[in-house]
């Protein structure tokens, strides 16, 4: 114990993993940070491998993603990692970002950690899109051509913008080669993020369900949460094993085993699940600029949160009107993601435009009037509470 208080690194180390006092009363909520860790981890290790296989080429991409699956010793259970283990940090970053929303864990002093922790997300995603293009089957294909093309929309540049990100006048080796660069070096931009969230975190200590900031009532990190984490750690890796090795392509699309092919155009042209409500947003906007807009605001709005809240109380469990529109925001968001995975026709587009409309008011309309709402109760609440003791 004496090293870990004396090494000029172990004392950083133990100020992060051991010692870091954190609130008394958080629950297995928080362990989401914890597991997004394992999940980055797990990716980049696997990433690395796959890529020591991989060939960014039109011609042989498909092939060499099939040799690893097939030819490469426990090549099949590496790639399944990877690609199972990318659902699961999504899922992971929506429970991690609803639970800051709910318990109000963006706003001051948490500012910049709410930041950092936004662009992260925004790293993922681009992560995430280029990474679904590598293998190079049909929807990889497809999907890099209209998710691209929406950058034409964008004027006097648009156009130009899509051929130097092609390559060429379509995608191809160029553009190939070129996501799988990005693809191999955003990871380790990820991590340099995740350790500046972690320092921010660190300088202000995590929030609690109380919304209360104290330094009083804390406990070390080790060993009152880090079996807290232990437990979830288990959780995770049993449910992802399960996916693994009984039900590996659940959550994929079954036309990315097919060899990309430019001639044949896909019946339905759709993203992963986790960025579903996205391209939902996009098809509910008629006018291509509008709903790229619209597509990239869905996530920037977060930025905001901080500025629109305008509530003297930080936690939602206290706050009964906000509590029900966050559950109402989150049947939302589920509604968008199913929206994004059906055909852009009748009644699919007018469910998507209510669902997207909803999505903004939340944040733009919903988040600051409750909370002058809120306020102007609490206000007259405290009114009348002093006007009776000065008749008393």
């Amino acid at each position: 114990m004496k090293l870990l208080k004396a090494h000029p690194l172990l004392v950083l180390a133990n100020s992060y993993l051991i010692d870091s006092p954190a609130p008394s009363n958080i629950t297995y909520i928080w362990n989401f940070g914890s597991l997004l860790g394992s999940c980055l981890v797990l990716q980049i290790i696997t990433g690395v491998t796959l890529a020591m296989h991989y060939l960014p080429s039109i011609d042989a991409a498909f092939c060499s993603v099939e040799h690893i699956m097939r030819d490469v010793n426990n090549g099949w259970l590496i790639r399944y990692l990877h690609a199972n283990v990318a659902s699961f940090f999504f899922l992971f970053v929506y429970l991690h970002i609803g639970k800051a929303l709910y318990y109000g864990s963006f706003r001051a002093p948490r500012t910049l950690l709410w930041s950092i922790g936004v662009v992260i997300f925004l790293v993922m995603v681009i992560t995430a899109f280029l990474g679904y293009v590598l293998p190079f089957g049909q929807m990889s294909l497809w999907g890099a051509t209209v998710i691209t093309n929406l950058l034409s929309a964008i004027p006097w540049l648009g156009t130009d913008l899509v051929e130097f990100i092609w390559g060429g006048y379509s995608v191809g080796n160029a553009t190939l080669n070129r996501f799988y660069s990005l693809h191999f070096l955003l990871p380790f931009v990820l991590l340099m993020l995740v350790i500046m969230h972690l320092i921010a975190l660190h300088q202000n200590g995590s929030n609690n369900p109380m919304g209360i900031s104290s330094s009083l009532d804390r406990v070390p990190l080790h060993p009152y949460y880090t079996f807290k984490d232990l437990v979830g750690f288990f959780v995770f890796f049993l449910v992802l094993s399960i996916f693994v090795f009984f039900l590996p392509n659940t959550l994929g699309h079954p036309d990315n085993y097919i060899p990309a092919n430019p001639m044949q155009t896909p019946a339905s042209i759709v993203p992963e699940w986790y960025l579903l409500p996205y391209y939902a947003i996009l098809r509910a906007i008629p006018s291509k600029l509008l709903g790229v807009i619209a597509m990239i605001g869905s996530i920037l709005i977060l930025f905001t949160m901080p500025l629109l809240d305008t509530s003297r109380v930080r936690s939602c469990a206290f706050r009964p009107f906000m509590r029900l529109l966050f559950w109402g925001f989150v049947v939302n968001f589920l509604i968008l993601t199913w929206i994004g995975s059906q055909h852009p026709e009748p009644p699919f587009i007018t469910i998507g435009q209510a669902c997207s409309t909803f999505y903004f008011s939340y944040f733009l309309l919903f988040v600051p009037l409750i909370g002058l709402i809120e306020n102007t109760l609490s206000d007259l609440a405290t009114l009348g509470s002093d006007h009776s003791s000065y008749k008393t």
